[in-house]
């Protein structure tokens, strides 16, 4: 069976009305985290249409955690923003081999 097409969070389900925003809004946290250890934050929110219609839909969704970076997926699509500790390069320092059985 194919899948329907995705429709955006705003447009209402029953009558095609477009909503400019929904007017309660609250937050999901998955208890476990994916296969890269990102804990998933998903923004739900309550929307109604001018003509009485409700209904409830997926606001944005964010990935935080595991490598440093935060991941949204939205409604304008996903970006990708990183911290300033990522961004910065690692300094290898050199490795001293110390044999304890030669000091003693």
């Amino acid at each position: 069976m194919p899948r329907r097409p995705r429709r955006k969070p705003n447009i209402c389900p029953y009558c095609g009305a477009e909503v400019e925003k929904p007017y309660k809004t609250w937050q999901l946290v998955a208890p476990i985290p994916d296969a890269r250890g990102r804990i998933t934050i998903t923004v739900m929110g309550m929307y109604e249409c001018p003509n009485g219609h409700k209904w409830r839909a997926v606001v944005s969704k964010i990935k935080v955690g595991g490598s440093g970076e935060v991941e949204v997926e939205g409604v304008k699509g996903k970006s990708v923003l990183k911290t300033e500790e990522e961004s910065k390069a690692e300094v290898e320092g050199e490795v001293f081999e110390i044999d304890i059985e030669e000091e003693l």
